[in-house]
């Protein structure tokens, strides 16, 4: 299956389990394909046909990004060099979430959550601590007595009761020794720290030289700014109280510039971001909701107010007539 059928494929899946599917970042470079919303689930999605593609340098820019835009960030796959991906598992590359478009299709679909997860040594579930304890003891079985029948320490047993996970394989026999469902879902969307890899959310990259003066009007309004080298745009800045985000372009506008800007608003519309885009000479005064600013005008801007109402005039100019 060629990338294109493929990021077609999980699009679709996306706008039949109801998200709203921004426009595919087919411009580079870029960090994510497409952004989605349902409700209050947002996901940045990227979309592979092999995951060994998904680099280190992606991944920590598609981790700062679900931060500072209150999104997921989660790679759709179809394999690794070695071997196709499981479905009803959920791997993990540069501490984001990897899954399958079957697994994918049963989470956001289906509404069925993937039980297993993948980590260094193999396959593990997460075991509901308080059950299996609950049900040992409602066999009046020793913690001794369960070792034995797993082929484990009694301490292993003790730390299954605190809450350490199992391989699939103690967790098969658990299953077949108590008649009854012990695991709890590996939640994607929600508490997937606890079981990725143990890496901190990285720093931002460094402000491009061009785009300081950008930054600097941005800052002085009372922004705080977070560049992107990945992204298709140069920046996402959130005021004090972090209740609104914007996503920033900055270039000449040239057609590459104006398609940037369409995305840019794709994007926005999913995520509730306003956007703008910082040119040296304006022929236009938006982009399909992109505010079109020059950067004469933007280096006069002297309170976030003024660039808001710029930014909403403008859009607002564009969507009335259309």
């Amino acid at each position: 299956m060629s990338r294109s059928a493929l990021v077609g494929n999980v699009t679709a899946m996306l706008e039949d389990a109801g998200f709203v599917v921004s426009e595919r970042c087919a411009i580079r470079p870029k960090s994510f394909d497409v952004a989605a919303r349902r409700g209050e689930e947002v996901l940045l999605v990227k979309i592979l046909g092999n995951i060994d593609a998904f680099d280190g340098h992606t991944g920590a820019e598609m981790r700062r990004l679900g931060t500072y835009l209150g999104a997921t960030p989660m790679v759709i796959g179809l394999r690794t060099r070695d071997e196709e991906l499981k479905p009803g598992v959920t791997y993990f590359r540069h501490g984001v979430p990897v899954l399958s478009p079957d697994t994918a299709m049963d989470l956001f679909v289906e509404g069925v959550p993937p039980l297993i997860y993948a980590a260094p040594g193999g396959l593990y579930v997460n075991i509901d601590s308080e059950v299996l304890a609950d049900a040992r003891e409602d066999r009046d079985w020793s913690l001794g007595r369960l070792a034995n029948e797993l082929g484990v320490s009694r301490r292993t047993v003790s730390k299954y009761e605190d809450g350490m996970d199992a391989s699939v394989e103690v967790a098969s026999q658990l299953q077949e020794l108590f008649d009854e469902p012990l695991t709890s879902p590996v939640e994607v969307l929600e508490g997937a720290d606890e079981v990725r890899e143990d890496e901190e959310t990285p720093d931002d990259p460094e402000v491009d030289p061009e785009d300081e003066p950008i930054v600097a009007v941005l800052t002085r309004v009372g922004f705080d700014v977070h560049p992107t080298d990945r992204a298709p745009f140069k920046t996402v800045s959130e005021n004090e109280r972090r209740e609104e985000e914007m996503l920033t372009g900055h270039s000449e506008l040239t057609k590459t510039a104006e398609k940037r800007a369409r995305i840019m608003s794709s994007v926005g519309r999913v995520t509730r971001t306003r956007s703008v885009y910082v040119v040296e000479r304006a022929t236009r005064k938006s982009v399909e909701g992109t505010a079109i600013v020059e950067e004469s005008e933007m280096e006069n801007i002297q309170e976030a107010d003024e660039l808001r109402d710029i930014i909403r005039e403008r859009a607002d100019i564009e969507g009335s007539s259309a």
